[in-house]
């Protein structure tokens, strides 16, 4: 008679990634370079926000651009006078973008909750790099300019993107569980960044043929991604036979979260998953609703958390850039490949915190003690 979960000892020298299968490897990487793609697509814009407004503003204001008569003829096309103008419209372009975004979040959980997560992550991915062309490339090359139209784009943008993170994260949780998620989510988590790089590396080696091609390139290659997602993609274990994680514990979520993540327990335990399978396969967990994840322990208190350090790190997202080309005169190239940096040590920060995080078996503490590091090195850098 096999034991429960909870009860049998498990060997001291089994080893987290010693029970990874190539589908775990794979689901990895899909919902890594999947989320890695759209953060790439919004760094395009945040990139190339200097090329947009010169763009966007007449030509005289440019010292170094030939005067061109007549004046109404070559600036007729341009929507803002002066360059502030210009500014704040892409500022204001930024939080229509985060407002769609943050609603687009709540409805495409509930999406993901009830329909197909493969099919909601790659409709997002391939639409949301249609409207990107358009946007970038397609208005540039017919040179037709619009607010109105450039603000609906963004509002459809921020929605469409919505569906990537509550996508990834839940086809990450069916796979991956509990047990060791700080330093595998740590490691994971650095898609943003690597997306953020990858934007920044695209803009910046194309930005000298004209913006409208950094918009162009990220397109394309976000779009590839939702096609090979679409067709690659595993959203559960149970898809290719493998049990899902818990279905074989009488235990709490304690004994789960300290158990290797995928276990070669006993044959017979094995068997008994797989006839939990095969009779239940229909059973699909409910979705709960927004108030019901309100009140599970800790939601609120992360997510009021989580939103403090988004403000920041949104901040240095859409207008790093932007700021370090405007303020030390750099050319917008070499703005972008610097500002690479900062992603570079989210990355490194995120895998560390995250495998001490395991180590301590505690996540509130380093988050802590990261933020505060985190303040006091914004303090001296305003210095």
């Amino acid at each position: 008679m096999a034991l429960p979960g909870s009860l049998r000892r498990q060997p001291a020298n089994r080893g987290l990634v010693s029970h990874f299968t190539h589908h775990h490897i794979v689901v990895f990487l899909l919902t890594f370079f999947s989320y890695s793609l759209l953060h790439a697509s919004r760094k395009t814009f945040s990139n190339v926000k200097v090329s947009i407004s010169s763009q966007w503003t007449p030509s005289c204001l440019n010292s170094t651009a030939p005067e061109l008569r007549p004046y109404e003829l070559w600036n007729s096309n341009h929507l803002f006078p002066n360059a502030e103008e210009a500014t704040l419209f892409l500022g204001t372009l930024d939080t229509i973008f985060l407002f769609s975004y943050a609603v687009g979040l709540f409805v495409s959980g509930i999406v993901g909750d009830r329909l197909n997560l493969r099919w909601v992550l790659s409709f997002g991915m391939c639409s949301s790099a249609l409207v990107v062309f358009f946007f970038g490339t397609l208005t540039e090359w017919l040179h037709f300019y619009n607010k109105w139209f450039y603000c609906c784009l963004w509002v459809v943008n921020g929605l469409l993107q919505s569906t990537g993170w509550p996508c990834v994260v839940a086809v990450m949780g069916n796979w991956f569980g509990k047990a060791g998620r700080g330093f595998v989510f740590g490691l994971w988590s650095a898609c943003a960044s690597v997306g953020n790089i990858l934007g920044a590396f695209l803009a910046s080696c194309v930005l000298k043929y004209g913006y409208e091609y950094a918009f162009l390139v990220t397109a394309s290659v976000q779009f590839a991604g939702g096609v090979i997602v679409f067709f690659g993609l595993l959203t559960s274990p149970k898809e290719v036979g493998l049990p899902e994680l818990g279905a074989d514990e009488d235990g709490g979520v304690e004994e789960d979260a300290n158990r290797p993540l995928m276990g070669d327990d006993d044959a017979d335990d094995d068997d008994r998953n797989y006839s939990i399978q095969a009779t239940d396969a229909d059973n699909q967990p409910k979705a709960i609703g927004f108030f019901q994840a309100c009140c599970l322990p800790g939601v609120v208190l992360y997510s009021l958390a989580y939103a403090c350090l988004k403000l920041v790190n949104y901040s240095f997202f859409f207008w790093l850039p932007f700021y370090l080309s405007n303020n030390f005169g750099w050319k917008e190239a070499e703005a972008d490949q610097l500002s690479i940096w900062y992603d570079v040590g989210g990355i490194i920060g995120g895998t560390i915190q995250g495998l001490i995080s395991d180590v301590l078996q505690k996540r509130a503490p380093v988050l802590a003690i990261s933020l505060l590091f985190a303040v006091g090195s914004l303090f001296g850098y305003s210095r």
